[in-house]
């Protein structure tokens, strides 16, 4: 007599099914074969045919049952195999009997080839205690208790056996069947973070990287979406080895791990000030830790740059995955940086290489978001010049922080990704002081006080222009800073003080490239503004100015702005600086 556990429950004689129709009956007659060989407690076997309705003497209640059970299979066995002991039954059925008990034996036998090392013979038993199941344990059987806490027991029982096999065919280097198979697999338990990392294995081992990613991605979605928690340990770490060091079909082992990437320039001599604006930094990636987006804006020469990288190295181990980092060249010479190329760098920072680089737009920015799922990175995007330019290079993930840096607002990044504006004013006199105190050294600064604010204000706060200043300080060191302030003011124009041969520090150079990037209405309001005799101007005073209506004047008036050419220091009042008045009224002037 066979008895088959492993699926709808059913048992055979000589070929034939034998049917045992009473419903308690079967219950019983499970309950004893789950324990085939060993006796069962009454308690137990009460417990699974009446649940929790158990009779005042189950005792009595059970012998009725077993007694027409035995009747029933007595006509099918040689012999009783049901016999009663003091503490309850026992059914005496052989090991090749019951589908269960040679499932556990062919496990034993996948254990001791595994002690050999033999994978073929590890694989083969396990593939014969799988091809015992027929579906689901315990099928038609009524028990709540069976169907409570054995039932799932089981099914474990064979997903571990499963598992195990598919593991050991992945060792055997069998990818493409065993991909299939927990493709399968992972559909029918779409939260089971083992057959998931087996599958993200197997598509890595295979070369199909990018699937692999792709798997992560799905199981880490199912995990938040269903229990609101994220994958465990052992999957990140997988995930983390798929991004760093995938192996490729036939090369037995994986790449040599990328490194991570450290892309941020030098630090910043002699940073100084900028208290407010570093704590807004820092507070934005303590409090916005899920794929946070800050934009730094400000006029040319104000310092986004320094402030960027002088925050990003503070921080950068709280990006343990690397830090990212590109000139976009919004503004500048030559053209910006178009998102693909700049897509393309950061792909090969994170290990891919350049035939497989996709060629859209669209798949490059899928791959790059793939890969930094996971991560924990910065990102800065310094000098962008337009949300377009920087939208591709959103990671869109969480734990990774993005910085752009702008002469424009971006209020399209504001407004739709929820990006973090931080606009970046001039120095105040104190901040300024202390710049030049840090670049010069605090005793000579305060030896020559007078000297030292009349550069202040000749700089009227800018920090590049204090930066030009204090080089040619330093470079000049005999000359003194009461020669150096009176140098500033006997130039023919203020400009020509802070003249030079380098685009990157030569002021009208810096701001000729925000001007060259404002419509024609604009850049001729601006010019006009530098013949401007009062401190600021509103949008009437500038349509008079300009002889256009007021609301057109007002557009014009924000689009430089937005530029950073003029700030709105009160609403609907405009004014810029002393140095950016010089240039436009250079510009005016000019024939």
């Amino acid at each position: 007599m066979e008895f088959q556990l492993l699926g709808p429950f059913s048992m055979r004689a000589g070929g034939r099914v034998v049917d045992v129709t009473s419903p308690k009956h079967r219950v019983l007659l499970v309950t004893l074969l789950l324990e085939a060989g060993s006796t069962v407690s009454v308690e137990t076997l009460a417990k699974a045919v009446w649940n929790d309705a158990v009779p005042g003497n189950p005792r009595r209640a059970l012998q009725l049952h077993i007694t027409r059970l035995r009747k029933a299979l007595a006509g099918w066995s040689a012999g009783e195999i049901i016999t009663t002991c003091r503490d309850g039954y026992r059914i005496e059925a052989e090991p090749d009997q019951v589908d269960l008990t040679r499932f556990r034996r062919f496990l034993r036998r996948a254990e001791e080839a595994a002690r050999r090392d033999d994978l073929d013979g590890e694989a083969a038993a396990l593939q014969q205690a799988l091809a015992l199941w027929r579906g689901d344990p315990l099928a038609g059987i009524r028990s709540e208790t069976l169907q409570r806490e054995v039932a799932p027991w089981l099914a474990e029982q064979r997903l571990q056996a499963a598992e195990r096999y598919l593991r050991v065919e992945l060792r055997r280097g069998r990818h493409a069947e065993t991909i299939a198979a927990l493709v399968e697999l992972t559909s029918k338990h779409p939260l089971r973070e083992r057959s998931w990392a087996l599958l993200i294995q197997a598509l890595r081992d295979s070369g199909r990287r990018t699937d692999a990613l792709d798997a992560f991605h799905t199981i880490r979605r199912n995990l938040v979406e269903e229990l609101g928690i994220d994958p465990g340990q052992d999957l990140l770490d997988l995930h983390r080895q798929v991004l760093v060091g995938a192996s490729r079909p036939g090369t037995g082992g994986p790449e040599p791990a990328v490194p991570i990437p450290r892309q941020l320039p030098p630090g910043v001599p002699a940073f100084a000030g900028r208290l407010r604006e570093l704590a807004a930094l820092d507070a934005l990636a303590a409090g916005h830790p899920a794929g946070a987006i800050g934009v730094i804006t400000g006029t040319a020469g104000v310092g986004k740059t320094a402030l960027a990288v002088h925050w990003a190295r503070r921080v950068a181990d709280r990006f343990p995955d690397g830090q990212l980092w590109i000139d976009l060249r919004g503004h500048g010479p030559g053209t910006a940086v178009p998102p693909e190329r700049a897509l393309r760098r950061f792909l090969r920072a994170l290990g891919v290489t350049d035939t497989d680089v996709p060629v859209g737009l669209d798949d490059q920015a899928g791959l790059y978001r793939s890969l930094m799922d996971g991560r924990r990175m910065l990102i800065v995007l310094d000098n962008a010049c337009e949300a377009g330019q920087v939208r591709p290079l959103l990671p869109g993930a969480p734990g990774n922080l993005v910085l752009v840096t702008s002469r424009n607002r971006h209020s399209g990044l504001v407004a739709v990704e929820g990006a973090r504006p931080l606009a970046l004013d001039l120095l105040t006199p104190a901040e300024a002081h202390q710049m030049v105190a840090a670049r010069l050294g605090a005793d000579l600064v305060r030896a020559e006080p007078a000297a030292v604010k009349a550069i202040i204000d000749l700089c009227a706060g800018l920090p590049l222009a204090l930066s030009i200043v204090a080089a040619r300080a330093a470079a000049r060191p005999g000359f003194g800073l009461p020669a150096l302030a009176a140098g500033l003011t006997s130039v023919p124009a203020r400009l020509d003080a802070f003249a030079g041969t380098d685009d990157a520090t030569e002021l009208r150079t810096v701001f000729s490239w925000s001007y060259r990037a404002l419509s024609e209405d604009a850049a001729r309001l601006f010019r006009l503004l530098g013949l401007q005799p009062g401190p600021d101007v509103t949008a009437s005073a500038a349509a008079r100015l300009a002889g256009v209506a007021v609301p057109r004047a007002g557009r014009l008036l924000h689009e430089l702005s937005d530029a950073h050419l003029l700030t709105e220091h009160k609403p609907g009042r405009y004014t810029f600086h002393d140095l950016l008045r010089a240039y436009a009224a250079e510009l005016a002037q000019a024939p």
